[in-house]
């Protein structure tokens, strides 16, 4: 399927006029276009969540998808305090605590769940630190650290016990870490080093990365580990150079999980090079331009919540308003 997004994004370009290789330049302001778009998104979620803090589709229950959800209120600019949105912010949060088992500190029913569950309550922290969102948080990372204490790889799978590993469940408990660590909760270092150590072993000598071991690379997964090495400040090493490398020449290849996709890929294009960035920035924004619905939703095979969360999320780099998302 590689280059299939690239031809979609050329279509819509074409059609409205557009140079397809524009981008956002530094100091120039928002894309026109994006505050709509992102405030229709955000007026979706508002009104689509349910009173319990979740949301109705399919997907919308798991608490690492309401944790998306949070992520992209947060990056937009809202606050949990005031504001519009503060309640279905507050109301979200709380709905992932409550999912919280307080005795081992596992969120839902899986590590990718628990990852962004996690993420979404570390980011919170950073606005409010308040001991109703640093406990549960605490108690999470704390899991996410035992649960690669005990695995062979250094990294992580789908269960807090697993003995195997891949790289997009790690992916996601890494880039929880940083986050963690940047709200001031203390991660050591070591933990960190284990994991980018698993991602050098699983990439192939092109420098795409496998899903457990170093074959089969594609630049999902090499999108989540430059991402992480990025977060290391890690931009010079043979391994980091040659997995960005691979996503540079891969940048426009698509994706069975296109929103995920989206999501890793903007972040690893913006922490690793701002110009190759600014290029793909300005086709995903007509993408999503040509793709959101009448109600300020995306779809996608995930459904509406992680699809129009994950839609957000990708464009939320142009605000640079979250610590995670800051270079």
């Amino acid at each position: 399927m590689k280059n299939t997004l690239l031809m979609m994004l050329l279509m819509f370009s074409v059609a409205r006029g557009q140079n397809p290789l524009g981008g956002l330049q530094v100091g120039e302001g928002l894309p026109p276009g994006l505050e709509s778009m992102y405030r229709a998104g955000l007026q979706f979620l508002a009104g689509t969540q349910t009173p319990q803090g979740h949301w109705p589709d399919q997907y919308g229950q798991q608490p690492g998808v309401v944790g998306f959800a949070v992520l992209a209120f947060l990056a937009g600019g809202e606050d949990p305090n005031f504001g519009p949105f503060r309640t279905p912010i507050r109301r979200a949060a709380e709905y992932i605590v409550s999912q919280q088992d307080v005795n081992t500190g596992y969120i839902g029913n899986s590590m990718y769940n628990h990852a962004f569950a996690t993420l979404a309550l570390a980011e919170l922290y950073g606005h409010l630190h308040e001991p109703d969102v640093g406990l549960p948080l605490r108690r999470a990372v704390d899991l996410i650290l035992h649960a690669q204490e005990q695995n062979p790889h250094g990294a992580w799978r789908y269960t807090p016990i697993s003995k195997d590993a891949d790289t997009t469940v790690s992916g996601g408990q890494l880039v929880t870490l940083f986050a963690a660590r940047n709200a001031g909760l203390h991660v050591p270092e070591a933990a960190i080093e284990k994991a980018l150590q698993y991602f050098r072993e699983t990439m192939d000598p092109h420098g795409g990365i496998g899903y457990t071991n170093n074959t089969g690379g594609n630049p999902t997964r090499s999108a989540i580990a430059s991402l992480n090495f990025s977060l290391a400040n890690d931009f010079t090493s043979a391994e980091s150079r040659k997995i960005f490398d691979y996503l540079r020449q891969n940048r426009d290849a698509s994706s069975s999980y296109i929103y995920y996709h989206f999501y890793y890929m903007a972040q690893a294009l913006f922490q690793g090079d701002m110009s190759e960035w600014r290029v793909w920035n300005a086709q995903i924004l007509r993408l999503f331009e040509a793709t959101q619905q009448p109600d300020g939703s995306w779809n996608g095979p995930r459904g509406t919540t992680f699809s129009t969360a994950s839609a957000l999320l990708t464009m939320a780099l142009n605000y640079r308003l979250m610590p995670i998302y800051e270079r």
